[in-house]
């Protein structure tokens, strides 16, 4: 049951700060709401659902005019499937001494630079994935890319140009969840979604030694999931223009996660930027920018011969 938080402060109340400003950490906290949520391609409609929290309740906490309470916070991180700060000292799933470890060991990461935080991130991620030779990684291809950068034409043509299966990992979640993907979102949301992406691509990587694996844009902020995907996979990341990006879904009759919201550019370039990121963390880039799908192949072959010659 939705629970309806006790009336928001006005702009003037105390959270806003004396003169009406608002307080620079309820602006932060919205900011970073309203950047995970775009990292995971959810709608404001999506994440309040899943919150059980009114959109107008969402909405004055993303631009830093609400003054959240502890548990409708929770609520909303949950919904992200993230969880709170740790200066709340709350980490879902571990114990006492785990949580002590995880909050001493996010306070140390907090103190690092960007640059010295990218290497501790690959150092512990090569240290502790399992181990995969290199010639392993390069028989699977990975392509990895917002909706519209053409994953899927391209992945079927490269597949049959290097005579390899071809595998769209949305049909493998399908067949793992028995339902498709509106379903799997409308009914059991987007925590369930990620357990069956997990699933999926558990199940593609024992069953294909080799592959062209096509994945959805969104996979990416998924920590567990792109480690395991980056670990046992060569990855692309296979991107085009903003522009282009959205005249390929609309071509494509296919909105999520923009349907029925005007902003649906703004919205697309909030999204891709909030995951650029971690799509550059991809083995290599491909731009599809201005190309027919011939060219773009010819391409994605030439670099992909460069790499593993």
């Amino acid at each position: 049951m939705r629970q309806d938080p006790e009336p928001l402060p006005s702009p003037d109340a105390s959270a806003s700060g004396t003169h009406g400003e608002r307080d620079p950490y309820l602006t932060q906290l919205g900011e970073r709401i309203r950047s995970l949520r775009a990292a995971r391609g959810m709608s404001r409609k999506d994440l309040a659902r899943g919150a059980e929290v009114s959109e107008r309740y969402l909405a004055n906490l993303e631009t830093g005019t609400g003054n959240a309470s502890v548990l409708l916070l929770r609520q909303v991180a949950r919904a992200l499937d993230v969880p709170l700060p740790v200066v709340l000292a709350e980490v879902d799933g571990l114990n006492g001494q785990q949580a002590t470890e995880f909050a001493q060991l996010v306070q140390w990461l907090a103190q690092l630079p960007a640059g010295d935080l990218a290497r501790v991130r690959e150092a512990c991620r090569h240290a502790l994935a399992p181990a995969e030779s290199r010639d392993a990684r390069h028989r699977r291809i990975a392509l990895i890319g917002l909706r519209g950068a053409g994953k899927s034409t391209l992945g079927r043509a490269l597949a049959a140009a290097e005579d390899m299966p071809f595998v769209e990992l949305n049909n493998v979640i399908e067949q793992e969840a028995g339902a498709s993907l509106t379903e799997i979102h409308s009914l059991y949301g987007q925590a369930a979604y990620r357990r069956y992406e997990m699933r999926a691509l558990e199940r593609a990587l024992r069953e294909h030694d080799s592959m062209v694996l096509a994945t959805p844009g969104s996979l990416v902020s998924e920590p567990a999931t792109f480690n395991l995907l980056l670990s046992r996979c060569y990855t692309v990341w296979v991107k085009t223009s903003p522009e282009e990006h959205m005249a390929r879904v609309v071509a494509q009759g296919d909105m999520r996660p923009m349907q029925g919201n005007r902003e649906a550019m703004t919205d697309l370039r909030r999204i891709l930027q909030a995951r650029t990121p971690l799509y550059a963390r991809a083995d290599i880039a491909l731009d599809t920018s201005g190309q027919d799908a011939h060219t773009s192949l010819q391409a994605l072959r030439a670099q992909l011969s460069s790499v593993t010659a």
